[in-house]
């Protein structure tokens, strides 16, 4: 038996729909209230069942096999009100959703599909689509009646979610979006609802305060959430405008609404032999699972990746967990290479399954045997540094446009080499105000001999995990040439989520073909790692030493090197696109009140935008602004309820003219001077 605060075991996201609508108005009204009370209280576990002790005389106990809440009649009240109390709707309400990863896998030999997966990290990692019933549409283009109805009603349960805002999405609004959610996976939708679980996911983390939380994850899921059913709900007869919104993130739809439902699993195509050599691993953290995640490329130069990702009980030790999968061996034939090995070696594999977006399948028919690595500065791996800078660029911009599910694996990925300048700050300024108080510590590199400053900033900020603390140690090393390997961050200036370093090539190279995984140069200050490092550090598994870092010679280590030379005509040139953006994350977080009548910096932030030039952005936010003041009236002056169309439109129109212009300014950033002339 387990006791203390062990954490909610994971539900299904039908089961909080049903258990809160079953609640009277009244009740609903309290349930905020309840679950913020029913948290402080301390759970035990047992076995499958979890138990809580609401009061002296009331214990709720939840039976979840498999620590997965699958059917409202595993939650028992002892209270006089079940099973139409309010204990039960805010427990469902406590426990995280759980998703597609908590289903069983299908158990034949190699199959050709698999349960969709969350694992590979997307900024964010979102869960993917849920199984669902088996039946086929009978028309990949024409929406079926059920289809329809569920789309419309997910499209105003996402728009009454907005308008909103995450402080009155409260457990009945998220309810409400869960259900139309559970609607739109049994009628066939599964992209459009495994987009909304991520959602509700989300706002139950703003709600929280939960330290992973990032409001344009939020923004990012909405926008696509609403843009996914209003397509889907859009007149064919419209035309195009109707059915997409101009600028979309959301891809190219496949013939045309078979990319707009999605699919239950991922299919997975026979790739026969493959000789794959490890790249790097990096740990994944989400709401509900932790684990690893490693990379490796093929003869090809193709990016594979496989997981190892399990749900926890005690967030306390999600960090702990994901390191510890480092560890584990790699689920792919009979190996029993760890995921670090892997990163330092290679694998053999016949039979091999793999689906679009490079994840590779562990069925039973896959074999796999240990083989030699391959450095980083040798082929196949070098190649993916031989690609210039700014079509990489181009590339992991692209692949944003591109559903999760279908994006081909690293499309997101940049290879660089680098020369460390110093650590810095993010000063707040009038163009680019800081995104936490104080500013965020980052590094700054120089791509090549004379590329583009680049902020190489940590993968992901929890403490238990090695990428801030890698950073700083590579923060008192200016001069060091590094080749790394890191996520686009889309900004106004060049930015970088580093995942893994490695040591540099040699300014006069010395390579050759059979140069093993363990060669480093000695003519560049690079790094000092040991041997069996084999040239390369995954800086959210493994720990830097100083060692491993030597002084530059004729570089002070010292912290606090200025950023390169301050260009203030540069810097006038920023168009102020911050300032449409701002009242789009606004509206998220407050919903339509944070656009008032008498905000006269809304009014002010216009007549910027015009006087930079942006007259399209300044006409979308005094849209926005009049559609979310403008509300319906009785007789008696009150406000009618709405289905929040027009707002929506106008929010949707200003998220994807945004979405549109900050990948203009961020290829733009990374592009050289000379392609500018």
């Amino acid at each position: 038996m387990t006791t203390g605060s062990i954490g909610w075991p994971r539900v299904r996201p039908e089961v909080v729909a049903e258990v809160v609508a079953g609640l009277s108005a009244r009740l609903q009204k309290r349930l905020d209230g309840a679950a913020a009370k029913l948290a402080e209280r301390p759970v035990t576990s047992s076995g499958d069942e979890w138990r809580v002790e609401v009061d002296e005389e009331t214990v709720l106990v939840l039976h979840a096999p498999g620590g997965v809440l699958a059917d409202p009649s595993g939650v028992h009240c002892g209270c006089l009100l079940a099973p139409a109390c309010v204990h039960r709707a805010a427990a469902v309400t406590l426990c995280p959703l759980a998703d597609a990863t908590d289903d069983p896998e299908p158990s034949g030999p190699s199959g050709p599909s698999e349960p969709a997966s969350p694992t590979e990290p997307a900024p964010p990692s979102k869960p993917a689509a849920p199984a669902a019933p088996t039946e086929q549409v009978a028309d990949d283009d024409v929406l079926t009646p059920a289809e329809q109805a569920a789309a419309r009603h997910l499209h105003h349960a996402a728009a009454a979610v907005l308008a909103a805002g995450v402080s009155g999405a409260g457990a009945v609004a998220q309810a409400e979006l869960l259900r139309a959610a559970h609607g739109a996976r049994a009628a066939g939708l599964y992209r459009p609802a495994a987009v909304a679980v991520t959602v509700a996911t989300r706002i139950r983390a703003a709600r929280s305060g939960a330290p992973d939380h990032r409001l344009a994850d939020l923004v990012a899921d909405l926008r696509e959430l609403l843009t996914l059913t209003r397509r889907l709900t859009a007149d064919p007869a419209a035309g195009p405008a109707a059915g997409s919104v101009t600028g979309s993130a959301t891809g190219p739809v496949r013939g045309p609404v078979a990319e707009l439902r999605g699919t239950a699993r991922q299919a997975y195509g026979d790739a026969g032999g493959l000789r794959l050599h490890g790249l790097f691993a990096e740990p994944v953290l989400t709401a509900t699972h932790a684990g690893v995640l490693s990379w490796a490329v093929d003869a090809g130069g193709r990016l594979s990746t496989v997981s190892e990702v399990l749900p926890y009980a005690d967030p306390d030790a999600a960090a702990a967990q994901a390191v510890g999968a480092g560890n584990r061996a790699v689920r792919l034939g009979d190996t029993s290479l760890s995921h670090r090995e892997f990163t330092r070696a290679g694998l053999a594999v016949q039979g091999a399954t793999r689906s679009a977006s490079g994840r590779l399948g562990a069925g039973a028919a896959v074999r796999a045997v240990r083989a030699a690595g391959a450095a980083w500065t040798a082929e196949p791996a070098a190649g993916l540094w031989a690609e210039p800078v700014a079509a990489q660029v181009e590339r992991a911009l692209a692949a944003q446009a591109v559903p999760y599910e279908t994006r081909p694996a690293g499309s997101d990925l940049l290879f660089l080499d680098v020369t460390l300048l110093g650590p810095t700050s993010d000063a707040p300024t009038e163009h680019a105000p800081a995104k936490t108080p104080g500013g965020a510590p980052r590094l700054l590199a120089r791509c090549g001999e004379d590329g583009p400053v680049v902020a190489l900033r940590a993968a992901h900020d929890h403490p238990g995990l090695a990428h801030r603390a890698n950073l700083a140690l590579l923060a008192a090393a200016p001069g060091l040439r590094l080749r790394v390997i890191g996520r686009l961050e889309r900004a106004a200036r060049p930015e970088l989520r580093l995942l893994a370093i490695g040591t540099a090539v040699a300014e006069a190279s010395t390579d050759t073909p059979d140069a093993g995984p363990t060669d480093t140069p000695t003519s560049t200050p690079t790094l000092a790692l040991p041997a069996d490092r084999a040239g390369r550090v995954n800086l959210g598994l493994e720990r830097l030493q100083a060692a491993d870092v030597p002084a530059t010679p004729g570089v002070p280590a010292t912290p606090g090197v200025p950023a390169p030379p301050f260009d203030p005509s540069a810097h006038s040139l920023d168009p102020p696109a911050h300032l449409l953006g701002r009242r789009i994350e606004q509206t998220v977080t407050s919903g339509r009140s944070a656009l008032t009548p008498g905000t006269s910096t809304t009014a002010a932030d216009g007549a910027r935008l015009r006087e930079a030039g942006l007259t399209t952005a300044a006409d979308l936010l005094d849209a926005l602004r009049t559609a979310a003041t403008d509300h319906h009236r009785d007789v008696f002056g009150r406000v009618l309820p709405d289905d929040h169309s027009t707002f929506t439109t106008a929010w949707l129109a200003a998220a994807h003219y945004t979405e549109a212009l900050a990948t203009a300014l961020c290829q733009a950033a990374w592009t050289p001077p000379e392609a500018h002339a």
